[in-house]
């Protein structure tokens, strides 16, 4: 089944729900602070086991203390779509524990 892209005031209000992030072009982007960085490289750990469990996959960039995501759905020709969202929303839950914000 094909995964439909998002119109943009899906997108909008979905971006509503997730502080944070941000749409940058046709990419869902959030970057993350931590404390230190293996504090970040834990939590990028920790997001490709997330990515790995759903099947979809974003750009993952580990500075020295931050993290940051870009995602769209290559399937649905590089849009935006509910698959996105999914990961951002699971990424958002598992950052607290790593003290991310």
């Amino acid at each position: 089944m094909a995964v439909e892209p998002l119109s943009q005031k899906e997108i909008e209000d979905r971006l509503a729900e997730l502080p944070g992030w941000a749409l940058e072009g046709d990419r869902l982007t959030r970057t993350y602070r931590l404390g230190s960085h293996f504090a970040a490289a834990t939590l990028v750990l920790h997001i490709a086991a997330v990515q790995d469990e759903l099947d979809h996959h974003s750009d993952l960039t580990l500075g020295y203390n931050t993290v940051r995501l870009s995602v769209n759905t290559h399937s649905a020709g590089g849009a935006v779509t509910g698959k996105d969202f999914e990961l951002a929303r699971r990424v958002e839950d598992i950052a607290p524990g790593h003290a991310a914000h």
